[in-house]
This record gives structure tokens, C-alpha cells and sequence, in this order.
């Protein structure tokens, strides 16, 4: 490379988010938290994303398909495929469901749920290392001001946050 080439680098936000230094800020830790967290699900045998599906397996059981596309907040087939490689794993178990046989039921398997204590030390490994150097007061501050923010983006993004109900209607469980 030459002294004249142009040079792109991430330690300059790129110019049209000079309007939004909060929201690029978001945006990298967001990456790199993505990233990291990768590396060790990788080690469990699962994708970043499915981490979160198999969360919402353990808090609300056996649920809908369609009604876990719409808790996660995600395109019907993105869920589709991730479904798809989780049972392929033996993470997960599709199959009617008995109030309504045209629906789809999935539900963590034994081997799905055996994942959780991996998940969980994932995610408290993430925690450490992402809040490294914070004291307990700085921390408590951030996720309050990071749950401010997410409350302002959560009408925009069309999140409802909350366990769908279990089949027949029912509460979900008590984690939910």
C-alpha cells in the first residue's frame, strides 16, 4: 500500500453516524459482544442466536412455533432455519401440537437442556469480561441506562420481551 492510498479504519465512526455517537457506540459493543460470544457457544456446539432461542425454550417450555418467531422478534425463517439446525443436533423437538394439530409445537429436548449450565457460564463469562474494570455502582448504572434505552426502542422494534403463552392458553412458567 502506498503512502497516497486511502485508508479506512474503525477507530474514526463513519461519517453519516456523526449525528448518532450513542448509537454507533451500540452498535460496535453490540458486534463485538456478538463475536465473543460466538467463539464460546462455538465450544457448545451452537450459533449466536441460538443461545437466545434456547432461553426462551427453558423459561417458557413447550411453545408454538409461531409464537416463539414472534417472542424472539425475528423473520419466520430465520427462526425456521435455526430450528432446524438445533433439532438436526438433537437441541430441540418439533411436532403438532395437541390443542391444534395444524400448529407446531417445539420444545427443548434432554440434550437441549443439558446445554443450559454451559449457556449460563457462557454468559456470565461475557458479563465479567465485558464489565472488566467497572465497579458495582458503574454497573448498575449502565444496565439501568441501557434498559432506558432499550424501553425507547422497544415500541420502534416491536419487541413485546415476554413468554408467549403455553398451549391452551395457559401461563407461562414462572421465569417468563
Amino acid at each position: 500500500m502506498s503512502g497516497t492510498d486511502p485508508v479506512c479504519t474503525e477507530t474514526t465512526p463513519p461519517s453519516a453516524a456523526r449525528g448518532g455517537p450513542v448509537s454507533i457506540a451500540l452498535a460496535r459493543v453490540a458486534r463485538m459482544h456478538r463475536i465473543a460470544a460466538g467463539r464460546r457457544l462455538k465450544e457448545l456446539g451452537l450459533y449466536p442466536g441460538q443461545e437466545m432461542m434456547m432461553m426462551r425454550l427453558w423459561d417458557c417450555g413447550p411453545v408454538r412455533q409461531s409464537e416463539l418467531i414472534q417472542s424472539l422478534g425475528l423473520d419466520a425463517s430465520t427462526v425456521t432455519k435455526m430450528l432446524q439446525r438445533l433439532e438436526q443436533c438433537g437441541h430441540v423437538r418439533r411436532g403438532p401440537d395437541p390443542a391444534d394439530r395444524r400448529a407446531v409445537l417445539v420444545e427443548a429436548t434432554d440434550e437441549g437442556r443439558s446445554l443450559r449450565t454451559g449457556v449460563e457460564g457462557v454468559w456470565s463469562d461475557l458479563e465479567q469480561l465485558s464489565l472488566q474494570g467497572l465497579g458495582p455502582d458503574d454497573r448498575a448504572e449502565l444496565a439501568r441506562l441501557l434498559g432506558l434505552v432499550a424501553e425507547n426502542l422497544r415500541v420502534e422494534a416491536g419487541e413485546a420481551g415476554e413468554c408467549p403463552l403455553a398451549p391452551g392458553g395457559a401461563a407461562p412458567q414462572a421465569h417468563c
